[in-house]
């Protein structure tokens, strides 16, 4: 199901406040197959940039349309819907599956993979199109995968915006492993009186 913003997008949530563009980690986003190293990171703006396609874009290599986006998050979200801005002339993307939670994927595992949805797409260059997630299944998201498996004949995939629309949980996901740490002492820490030696330690 997608979105097509015939409406008041503040009413419906549209609107950037529902953006997760800010929770995204981008220094550790990356991408497979992308002609440009490093290129992907221009895909991830604020909502109301997402038509400006002067920039840098993500593009695959040429006479290969197939991209693989690996997106993790500063902390867990919900992820509502996901818009994609692509290039004209056939280079937008016709096909996105989603895997979640999973660090590595390659072309080989997202091909033999079961995605967590698959959603086939229309090119969007207006950026008017967002595709519902089965939001049940979208909970707790540390990383997302997105597999453009192919486009609309032109001999590379250009993306220009990605956009991910949700909720973010407030504690960071190092924050959460440091509470769950301390919630189950090492014994070190905890040294009898004995054990140690029966006085009080100066630590420096």
């Amino acid at each position: 199901m997608a979105c097509l913003h015939d409406h008041s997008c503040e009413d419906h949530d549209c609107s950037s406040d529902w953006s997760l563009y800010k929770h995204i980690d981008l220094t550790k986003a990356s991408a497979l197959n992308e002609a440009t190293p490093g290129s992907v990171k221009s895909v991830f703006k604020a909502w109301e940039h997402r038509l400006n396609t002067s920039e840098e874009h993500l593009e695959s290599n040429e006479g290969d349309p197939e991209l693989l986006v690996f997106i993790p998050f500063t902390s867990d979200v919900k992820l509502k819907s996901i818009s994609i801005v692509g290039g004209a002339d056939g280079t937008s993307p016709s096909k996105m599956r989603a895997f979640i939670n999973r660090d590595g994927i390659d072309f080989s595992d997202a091909q033999s993979m079961q995605a967590i949805q698959e959603w086939d797409l229309a090119e969007n260059m207006q950026g008017v199109l967002e595709y519902q997630t089965r939001y049940s299944k979208f909970q707790s998201v540390g990383n997302i995968t997105l597999h453009f498996p192919d486009n609309f004949g032109g001999d590379t995939t250009k993306i220009h915006y990605i956009g991910l629309k949700g909720e973010a949980t407030q504690l960071k996901r190092d924050v959460v492993a440091t509470i769950v740490y301390e919630l189950m002492p090492n014994p070190s820490d905890h040294k009898t009186r004995a054990e140690s030696g029966g006085g009080l330690s100066h630590v420096e």
